[in-house]
């Protein structure tokens, strides 16, 4: 009997193990996150834990853990995030059978696009302004205090936007914007909710997903992509290398990448990364793209945006 007993707990000690939580940190929407995880587990059976925040609390976090890591997942809202990661030796190479479909710049050994944002202006349609069909439209006299912009260190998107507009000498821009009164309101969210309150009549370097999302949801409301060009945002997802689950946590990439994941992308209005998965709304392959090459470091991008608007 108590040789059964025995081989009785070392069975479920083993099935614990092989199912062991996966811990995910993701910057994005709360709803797919959400979606994902549970559509995991019911096809897993692996319990997934989540801390769903900001780009900016995610990497704080990240670092305050750095000594003793908890996550194993990491999903965040700028690709940059990927490419410091790898520099830094911190990503386990891992490739998905189901990226097959996923092109190559949205893909490395280390990450793999979860989906992809686009950067819009979101103009409330009802604010009594033109609609405007290019960024430099918001420096104008009629948006004079109307404009709300993501601060750039808070979204991982509005990063990008900016670190295109420095690398194409187009901070011009950026100055007008502050001559106009444009306010930093903070994260995506904090930016656009003036915006949909009536309150200021556009948002510069609005989310695509968030902005589109509200104006589904009957919110006067419409998502621009300006004529000079735009930036996307591939978000990035990554297993740590510190991480001790990681069999489970490449489950967990693979059904983010699975017909059922990317549909689940799709849902919140994000561009799905697999080219096979179809979707009514603009793809990356029907907007002009900005270039961040040449941009300076993050550091520095940062410090010329505070410059701009101290």
């Amino acid at each position: 009997m108590r040789r059964l007993t025995l081989a009785l707990a070392l069975g479920l000690m083993a099935s614990t193990a092989a199912h062991a939580d996966v811990t995910v940190y993701s910057a994005g929407p709360g709803a797919l996150i959400k979606n994902l995880v549970k559509g995991f587990t019911a096809k897993t059976g692996i319990k997934a834990n989540v801390f769903q925040a900001t780009t900016g609390k995610v990497m704080a976090r990240l670092e305050a853990e750095s000594a003793n890591p908890v996550a194993d997942v990491v999903v965040s809202a700028s690709w940059g995030t990927a490419t410091s990661f790898a520099e830094k030796g911190l990503l386990l190479p891992y490739t998905s059978p189901n990226a097959e479909t996923v092109p190559d710049f949205l893909k490395t050994d280390t990450a793999v696009a979860q989906g992809v944002a686009g950067l819009v202006i979101g103009w409330n349609t009802k604010s009594g302004t033109p609609k405007p069909t290019d960024w430099s439209d918001l420096t104008k006299p009629e948006y004079k205090d109307l404009v709300t912009l993501p601060d750039p260190a808070a979204s991982g998107g509005t990063y990008t936007l900016v670190e295109a507009f420095t690398a194409n000498g187009m901070t011009d821009v950026l100055e007008g914007l502050k001559d106009n009164g444009a306010i930093v309101a903070g994260a995506n969210k904090a930016a656009l909710n003036p915006v949909l309150q009536g309150a200021k009549a556009a948002v510069f370097a609005g989310v695509d997903y968030i902005t589109m999302g509200a104006a589904a949801k009957g919110e006067s409301v419409e998502a621009i992509f300006p004529e000079s060009g735009t930036v996307v945002a591939p978000r990035p997802i990554m297993i740590l290398k510190s991480s001790q689950n990681q069999d489970d946590a490449k489950k967990f990439v693979d059904y983010v990448l699975s017909p059922e994941g990317q549909n689940e992308v799709a849902k919140v209005h994000l561009m799905p990364s697999r080219t096979d998965i179809k979707v009514d709304r603009p793809l990356i392959g029907d907007l002009k793209l900005l270039s961040t090459e040449g941009a300076p470091s993050r550091e520095e991008v940062l410090a010329g945006f505070k410059k701009i608007f101290n």
